[in-house]
């Protein structure tokens, strides 16, 4: 089952808990837009090249849309609908008055040069343009972009609009990003797992961790379980994975990492196979790398008792519900890793004000957030005796379909 598929049916099962109006709901799960254009630059070696950029606008009932723009050779256009969406149910869940959107190049940003890059984000920002803005669609970085990619579109779109700070987030902190934001995700990830945790009388300190990719967000992740007590006892990235039953020291490994050696050469910890990571023994399995990467094959053998989904999509639907009938408690995706959508929102809003705030603040305020979005999921656990994936689907579709009435549909 691919991302849409599995999105849809988690949507689907919303609607139904909800009673939605089956006409309502087929309104909610259709784009609102969807945006195609081809990008032609010259190469270095003056050749004339073609990429196909794209946007997918999926909803806008609650606020302008949001989401990633991501440069990776195989765009799948489902793989993007799929994200957009989950985007407009994520921001809903966080209760950030936004909806939500994707988009991408499809190309290889390893092939091109620095210089290629830009001339072509510069024309994809000229190809759409008119089509985003403050106040109606508001990119941010994903896989393959980063700060200096939003930079570009900032300086390009301004050029057509007027200084526009606000038209995208996660830009650098000279052009008005915001404190925080970098470790934004793997900080909620935290925040969540604190919540979670509390609901059964534990804490991060003496728990055993597994974290699966070790980048942005497993790292700072990592970083702050850490700074908490809690004990990594096994990390992986694409290099490979190592292990520690006493607990893996995350300040002497990130200092290893920032010297760009391999996870493997790493001295204190053992070797393992990367394919017994999500079964090795520990409290709480945190996957942050790619979807789908726990399915029927191996959620019979995960040992954790919690999963806090720091990655999009990890679990496939099989291995929800093998995991559901072990008993395993998963935070879902689309609330564990919005610290870095709230953020991104608290970037928008000060970059709007034209005040920034201090990184104490933007910390106080994402635990907030985080806090109070936990609560609202588990005050939908008990109204529809439900699980929290469900919890939360059921809490972001309803703030989604009651913005959408309240405006003025007509079914």
């Amino acid at each position: 089952m691919n991302a849409l598929q599995a999105t849809n049916r988690n949507f689907i099962r919303a609607s139904r808990l909800l009673g939605l109006d089956s006409k309502l709901e087929r309104s909610l799960l259709i784009p609102f837009r969807e945006i195609k254009v081809e990008c032609t630059i010259p190469k270095d070696d003056g050749t004339l090249v073609s990429y196909v950029g794209f946007r997918v606008q999926h909803d806008n009932a609650r606020g302008p849309m949001k989401g990633g723009i991501r440069y990776h050779p195989e765009v799948d256009p489902d793989e993007v609908n799929a994200l957009a969406q989950l985007m407009t149910w994520k921001t809903a869940v966080a209760n950030i008055p936004y909806g939500g959107a994707k988009g991408g190049i499809g190309c290889n940003p390893r092939e091109l040069s620095m210089s290629e890059q830009e001339r072509l984000t510069r024309v994809f920002t000229q190809r759409i343009h008119d089509l985003i803005g403050i106040n109606r669609d508001v990119p941010a970085p994903d896989m393959g972009t980063n700060a200096q990619t939003m930079a570009w579109i900032f300086d390009e779109y301004s050029k057509f609009h007027g200084h526009s700070p606000a038209i995208v987030t996660g830009k650098p902190i000279d052009l008005g990003g915001s404190l925080g934001r970098e470790a934004a995700t793997g900080l909620g990830v935290v925040f969540g797992t604190e919540a979670l945790l509390a609901e059964y009388g534990k804490s991060i300190s003496n728990m055993k961790f597994v974290i699966q990719g070790f980048g942005n967000v497993g790292s700072y992740a990592a970083k702050f379980i850490y700074e908490r007590g809690g004990k990594v006892v096994a990390v992986s990235d694409i290099s490979g994975a190592i292990k520690n039953p006493n607990g893996i020291d995350i300040p002497a490994l990130l200092k290893h990492k920032k010297g760009n050696a391999s996870l493997k050469e790493f001295q204190g910890g053992d070797v393992m196979d990367p394919k017994d990571l999500l079964v090795h023994e520990c409290d709480v399995l945190i996957p942050c790398a790619l979807g789908g990467v726990l399915n029927k094959e191996n959620a019979g053998g995960v040992k954790a008792k919690f999963i806090v989904e720091a990655a999009n999509h990890p679990t496939d639907p099989e291995a929800d519900e093998i995991l559901s009938k072990k008993g395993v408690i998963i935070l879902p995706d689309i609330y564990a890793n919005s610290g870095g959508v709230t953020v991104s929102y608290f970037e928008w809003v000060q970059n709007i004000q034209g005040f920034m705030w201090e990184e104490e603040t933007v910390n106080k305020v994402l635990h907030k957030y985080m806090k109070k979005a936990f609560d609202d999921i588990k005050a939908m656990c008990k109204i529809h005796d439900c699980n929290l994936r469900m919890g939360a689907f059921t809490l972001g579709v309803n703030r989604v379909a009651r913005a959408t009435m309240l405006r003025g549909w007509e079914g």
